[in-house]
């Protein structure tokens, strides 16, 4: 029983592959946070749905060998996932999406707060750390795919950008 697997290698690793392409999809539409990010609900969530899925990954099989298949399945599942797939622009959009805007001109936009379930009150302290009073001083804030809340302000200095890349050209001409 250690080694031989009451269940065929071939049904392990369809069922672990159709498994774990089941739940990225789900963590994928469920939202965008990072590990540091989650809350206790979320690692509850993620324990209990590790415990959920492996008689669905393995069925009966309790070998040695069907839970190394399985293993071995995820980390080759994952692999090609992240290294390859997550390595074309298709897939970085199609894995992790793109910002969602959820203030524009100085409004917090309720729509884009309830698609990608943010609570107003976590933009207003992005906004709060970006050094701004309150949203009306923001010209955007997007949530990015990494979870991070990125701030626009409406009063940006435009010049100080421009101004390195005059010395730089300044520099090139000089010695060239």
């Amino acid at each position: 029983m250690l080694f031989h697997p009451a269940t065929p290698l071939w049904q392990i690793a369809l069922r672990t592959s159709i498994v774990y392409l089941a739940i990225l999809f789900g963590l994928r539409v469920f939202g965008k946070r990072e590990l540091g990010q989650m809350s206790v609900g979320d690692l509850v969530m993620i324990l209990l749905i590790a415990n959920a899925v492996q008689n669905a990954m393995v069925g009966i099989d309790v070998s040695l060998t069907g839970g190394l298949t399985a293993a071995l399945v995820l980390l080759v599942m994952n692999f090609v996932v992240v290294r390859v797939i997550g390595n074309t622009r298709f897939g970085v959009r199609l894995l992790e999406g793109g910002p969602t805007l959820l203030v524009k001109d100085g409004r917090i936009l309720p729509d884009g707060l309830r698609r990608e379930g943010v609570a107003r009150d976590e933009v207003e302290m992005a906004i709060r750390e970006h050094g701004i009073a309150d949203e009306s001083g923001v010209r955007a804030a997007y949530l990015e795919a990494d979870g991070t809340i990125s701030v626009i302000p409406i009063e940006v200095e435009a010049l100080r950008g421009r101004r390195r890349v005059k010395r730089v050209r300044q520099f090139r001409r000089g010695t060239g």
